[in-house]
C-alpha cells in the first residue's frame, strides 16, 4: 500500500506532485533549518482515491494520520485536543500547480469548550483564546459545514450594535464568549477534535471542485486530475498582541520586478487578515522599526529562499510573541513587466541560464505586457486613489457583482469590477473584466494577487471610496458619485482612478523585454509570420519580430470605400467584357497595394492568399443600400436585388468560395496574379528583395491545384516576358478541408509549400461554425462536451491527426516541401508547442501576438530538449 502520510521532514521541493506546492516547500523549508510549525501533509493520490471511491477517505487513512499527529505533538511539546495544552492546526489544501485563494483552508481546528478554556489558561489570555474559538467556529461552520458565512457577520454586527462596540478590539473575553455561545445556537458543531479534523479533510478535497477552483483551472491550463494534497500544520498566532503579527512578502517587487525585499504585515493579526483586504496593511518595513531582529531574520531567510529556488518568492510568515515562523514559501505571481524584469536579471545575476528564463516567462504574461497605459500627456479628472496592484489601463462600464460583470460583458461591454474587497468566488467576474478596484485590501490581498496573475489592470486599498452595493454606487471623500453604469477609467501603473474614457498608449517596449526577445530568437526553430494586409500591420509586425508575412487576405483590401463599388461591378457583370472593365480597375489597387507591402517587407517572404470569402459578403444587403450603389454605378436596382439574391447560399462558408471562384471566374485570379507579380517587378525595379508566395485556398483535391497553377504559371511569364525582370516565386496550398489533408500526399508534388487554414480546418472537422458556435460552446465546455474551445487553442486529438497525416504523408512523397500554419492558432502558445513537435517550418499569427509566438517557439523548443 502506498505511503499517504508525509511529516514535513519526510520529503522536498521535488515532491510537488505527491504532496503538492505547499506541503513540498515546507518539507524543504524543514530541511533547511527554518523555523517552520511541525506538520503531515496527506498525499495527492489519496485525493484521487477520495473522489474514486465516491467522496469517501481510505479505510486506513485516520489510523496512518493519527500515527503522524504523534510525532507532531512529540515535536510541538502540546497535545492535540488537551484541554491542559491545546494543540491546534491549520488544514490547507495544496496541488502541484499554485492555485492561492481557490480551494479551502481551516485554521484554529481542535478548539472546543474544554480546549478553549485550557488554551485561554495556558496563554494568561482569555481574550485571545475565545477570538481564536470563535474564529475556528465562523470558518469552519462555513467551509466544512457549507453554512452561510453572513449570519456570523450579522449576528457580530447585532451583538456590537446592541452593546456599543464599534471595532474588533472593543470585544472583550466576555463578548466574544458570548459570540460563540450565539454561534453555537446557528449550527450543530462537533466538539470532537478528531471529528473537526476527519471533516476538514474532506473539506479540502472536496474545495478541488468548487466552481472558482473550476474557473482558475480552466483560465490557467490545470487538469482537472491532478487532485490537492491537504497539509496539516501546527498553529502559531499572529494575533496575539502587539509583539505579534502575520505578514506576506515577496522577495522582489511583484508589479515591476525591482531587486528590493517587498510586503506587507498586519500587527496583532491572524493571516487571514492580511489576505482578506478588510484592513489595510503596512509596508513590511514597519517591522524593522518595531521588531528589527525579527526583520532582519526575516530579511535573511528571504534571501536564502531566492537563492535556493532561484526564483523570486512569495512567503507567508507569522511572529507569536516576537518569534519568527515560516508558513509557506512559492513562486510569486508577478506580472508581465515583472516577470520579464526578474527573469532577465536573475540571468546577469548567474542564478539561472536563458534557456531557464525562457521557461519563466508566460507568453500570456508576454501579452499583457504590450497592453495599452494611459497617455500621461492627457488631462485627466482623478477622482479617487489607490495602491497600484496590477498595471495598465483599462477602461469599461461600472459594475458592482462578479455576475453583473459577467452579464454586461457578454452584452460586448468593457467592464470594470469594483469591490469592497474581492474573494475567491469573484473569480468569474475578475476573469471578464477589463479593471478590478477594490476599496479594502492592500498589494498583496486577493484582488492584486489574482489581477496581476491574469494580467488584468488593478487598484486595491483605494480607501478614499464609500461603496453603497444596495444603491449602485461609490462615493468619494469629497463628495463625488460613481454609479453602476458609469464609465470610469483606471491607471494600475499609479493607482489613480479617473472619470470618463481616458486615452490611452501603446505600451513601450523595455530593454529587457528586447533582452529578452533576443534569447527567444536564439533558442527557437519555429519562424514566426504575420497575418497582415496593410502597410501599416505589416510594419508594425516587422518591428515586432516577423519574419514576413504568412497571410495576406487580399479580400481585405477591396473592402475600402475607394474601392468597394468596384468589387461589387465587377461581381454584379452581366458578361465578360462588363467584368474585365472593372478587374482593370481592381488591378491598380491590388497592384498598388501589394508593392506597399513588399516595400516593408523588403527581403521577407509575402505569402498572398487568392480571393476566398464567398462573393456575397462584398454585396449590399439592404434596399438602401442598393439603391445607393444603383446610383453609383448606373445599373438598376432589380438587377442588383436579383444578383444579389441569386448569391444567397444556405451555408456560405461550404460554398462558393476559394478556389472554386478560380475555377467558376479565372479572369479574378489572373488580375490577381498580375498584380502580385507587378509588384514583384516594381520592387525589384526600386532595388528591393520581394518574395511573394501565391497561395490557392479551400482545396479538395489535385485537379483543382493544376487548374489554378496553370493559370498562375501563365500569367507570371505573360508578366516576367512583357516587363524582362524575372523574380522569385513560390506557389502553394492552404490545407484547411479535411478531405484535403487526407489527400496530402497527392498534392504535394504539385506545390512548394502547404499552409495550415486551422480556423476552417477546425470548423469542417468538428461541424461547428464559427461565427455561431458561442451559442452552444459555453456549455458544451461547462458540460466536458470538449475540453477546451477548439478555436482558441488546436484539438490535438482530430485536427491535429489531420495535419499530421498530412505532413508525414506529403513529406515523404516530396521531401523538402515548407509547412506553415496561418490559423488563429498560430498564436496560441499551447497549439505552437504541437507545430514545433510536427516539425512546421512557421506559425503565422496577428501583429501583436508576434511576440507571444517567438517566446512560445522558443519555449516549445527548450521544453522538449529539457523533456519538461
Amino acid at each position: 500500500m502506498a505511503k499517504r502520510v508525509y511529516l514535513f521532514n519526510e520529503g522536498s521541493k521535488d515532491d510537488r506532485d505527491l504532496l503538492g506546492g505547499k506541503g513540498a516547500n515546507l518539507c524543504e523549508m524543514t530541511t533547511l533549518g527554518l523555523p517552520v510549525p511541525f506538520g503531515f501533509t496527506i498525499t495527492t493520490p489519496t485525493c484521487r482515491e477520495f473522489f474514486q471511491a465516491g467522496n469517501k477517505l481510505p479505510a486506513l487513512l485516520e489510523q496512518e494520520y493519527r500515527v503522524a499527529l504523534d510525532l507532531v505533538e512529540r515535536e510541538m511539546g502540546a497535545r492535540f485536543g488537551d484541554p491542559e495544552n491545546p494543540l491546534l492546526f491549520s488544514v490547507r489544501s495544496g496541488a502541484a500547480v499554485s492555485m492561492p485563494g481557490m480551494m479551502n483552508t481551516v485554521l484554529n481546528l481542535g478548539l472546543n469548550d474544554e480546549s478553549a478554556a485550557g488554551l485561554a489558561r495556558k496563554t494568561d489570555n482569555p481574550r485571545f483564546a475565545y477570538d481564536c474559538y470563535r474564529r475556528f467556529i465562523q470558518m469552519f461552520a462555513a467551509v466544512v459545514m457549507g453554512a452561510d458565512g453572513e449570519q456570523f457577520e450579522h449576528a457580530i454586527e447585532h451583538y456590537k450594535t446592541e452593546h456599543g462596540k464599534r471595532y474588533d478590539v472593543e470585544m472583550s473575553a466576555q463578548d466574544w464568549q458570548e459570540i460563540v455561545r450565539i454561534f453555537k445556537t446557528l449550527v450543530n458543531f462537533p466538539e470532537d477534535p478528531f471529528i473537526q479534523l476527519k471533516l476538514a479533510v474532506e473539506a479540502v478535497f472536496l474545495s478541488w471542485h468548487t466552481p472558482r477552483a473550476h474557473v482558475y483551472r480552466e483560465m490557467n491550463n490545470i487538469p482537472e486530475t491532478l487532485g490537492t494534497a491537504v497539509t496539516v500544520q501546527a498553529m502559531v498566532f499572529g494575533n496575539f498582541g502587539d509583539t505579534s503579527g502575520s505578514g506576506v512578502a515577496f522577495t522582489r517587487n511583484p508589479s515591476n520586478g525591482e531587486h528590493s525585499f517587498f510586503g506587507e504585515f498586519l500587527f496583532n493579526a491572524a493571516g487571514e487578515d492580511v489576505v482578506a483586504g478588510t484592513r489595510t496593511p503596512l509596508p513590511v518595513v514597519a517591522l524593522q522599526e518595531r521588531l528589527p531582529e525579527v526583520y532582519d531574520e526575516l530579511y535573511a531567510t528571504q534571501a536564502l529562499l531566492e537563492k535556493h529556488y532561484r526564483d523570486m518568492q512569495d512567503l507567508e510568515f507569522t511572529v507569536q510573541e516576537g518569534r519568527l515562523y515560516m508558513l509557506q514559501t512559492r513562486s510569486g505571481k508577478r506580472t508581465g513587466r515583472a516577470s520579464i524584469k526578474i527573469a532577465v536579471d536573475m540571468v546577469r545575476e548567474g542564478l539561472i541560464t536563458e534557456r531557464e528564463a525562457l521557461m519563466r516567462v508566460s507568453p500570456e504574461h508576454v501579452e499583457s505586457f504590450m497592453h495599452p497605459m494611459i497617455d500621461p500627456a492627457q488631462k485627466t479628472t482623478i477622482v479617487a486613489t489607490g495602491l497600484p496592484a496590477s498595471p495598465g489601463g483599462a477602461t469599461g462600464q461600472v459594475v458592482f457583482s462578479a455576475e453583473e460583470a459577467v452579464t454586461t460583458a457578454a452584452e460586448g461591454h468593457s467592464v470594470v469590477l469594483v469591490r469592497r474587497e474581492t474573494t475567491p468566488e469573484d473569480i468569474h467576474g475578475m476573469k471578464v473584466a477589463a479593471g478590478v478596484l477594490t476599496e479594502l485590501g492592500g498589494m498583496t490581498s486577493h484582488a492584486a494577487v489574482v489581477a496581476r496573475g491574469m494580467g488584468v489592470c488593478a487598484i486595491t486599498g483605494c480607501g478614499s471610496l464609500t461603496i453603497n452595493y444596495p444603491a449602485g454606487t461609490a462615493t468619494t471623500d469629497d463628495g463625488v458619485v460613481i454609479r453602476r453604469g458609469d464609465i470610469i477609467t483606471l491607471d494600475g501603473t499609479a493607482g489613480e482612478v479617473m472619470l470618463g474614457d481616458v486615452p490611452k498608449i501603446e505600451a513601450s517596449s523595455s530593454d529587457d523585454f528586447q533582452v529578452l526577445l533576443s534569447w527567444a530568437d536564439k533558442h527557437r526553430r519555429l519562424k514566426v509570420r504575420a497575418n497582415a494586409e496593410t502597410p501599416v500591420d505589416a510594419a508594425k509586425a516587422r518591428e515586432l519580430g516577423a519574419e514576413g508575412i504568412g497571410l495576406c487576405r487580399t479580400e481585405h483590401m477591396f473592402f475600402e470605400s475607394d474601392r468597394i463599388d468596384q468589387m461589387r461591378g465587377m461581381i454584379l457583370a452581366e458578361n465578360r467584357e462588363e467584368r474585365q472593365h472593372y478587374l482593370d480597375i481592381l488591378l491598380q489597387f491590388q497592384e498598388s497595394d501589394m508593392l506597399d507591402l513588399f516595400r516593408v517587407m523588403d527581403g521577407l517572404p509575402v505569402t498572398v492568399r487568392l480571393l476566398d470569402p464567398p462573393l456575397h459578403e462584398f454585396l449590399p444587403h439592404t434596399e438602401e443600400d442598393m439603391v445607393a450603389l444603383s446610383s453609383r454605378i448606373g445599373k438598376p436596382v432589380a438587377k442588383i436585388r436579383a444578383m444579389t439574391e441569386s448569391l444567397k447560399e444556405v451555408n456560405p462558408m461550404l460554398g462558393f468560395r476559394g478556389c472554386r471562384l478560380s475555377v467558376v471566374y479565372p479572369e479574378v485570379t489572373e488580375m490577381q496574379v498580375k498584380a502580385i507579380i507587378g509588384a514583384a517587378v516594381k520592387a525589384t525595379e526600386e532595388g528591393l528583395k520581394p518574395y511573394p508566395e501565391i497561395m490557392i485556398p479551400l482545396v479538395i483535391n489535385v485537379r483543382e491545384i493544376r487548374l489554378v497553377s496553370k493559370i498562375i504559371d501563365r500569367v507570371i511569364q505573360e508578366v516576367v516576358q512583357e516587363k524582362q525582370i524575372s523574380v522569385p516565386y513560390k506557389i502553394g496550398t492552404m490545407m484547411e478541408t479535411p478531405r484535403a489533408a487526407l489527400g496530402a500526399d497527392r498534392l504535394a508534388p504539385e506545390v512548394e509549400f502547404m499552409s495550415f487554414g486551422t480556423n476552417d480546418l477546425t470548423q469542417m472537422t468538428y461541424g461547428f461554425s464559427r461565427d455561431d458556435v458561442s451559442k452552444f460552446l459555453p456549455q458544451y465546455l461547462e458540460k466536458k462536451m470538449v475540453e477546451s474551445d477548439p478555436f482558441v487553442s488546436l484539438d490535438l486529438r482530430a485536427v491535429g491527426r489531420l495535419m499530421e497525416l498530412a505532413v508525414t504523408e506529403s513529406r515523404a512523397r516530396k521531401p523538402g516541401i515548407k509547412y506553415g500554419i496561418c490559423g488563429e492558432h498560430g498564436g496560441d502558445p499551447r497549439s505552437i508547442q504541437f507545430f514545433h513537435d510536427l516539425g512546421l517550418d512557421y506559425v503565422s499569427c496577428s501583429p501583436f501576438r508576434v511576440p507571444v509566438a517567438r517566446i512560445a517557439a522558443a519555449q516549445a523548443k527548450v521544453r522538449r530538449e529539457l523533456d519538461l
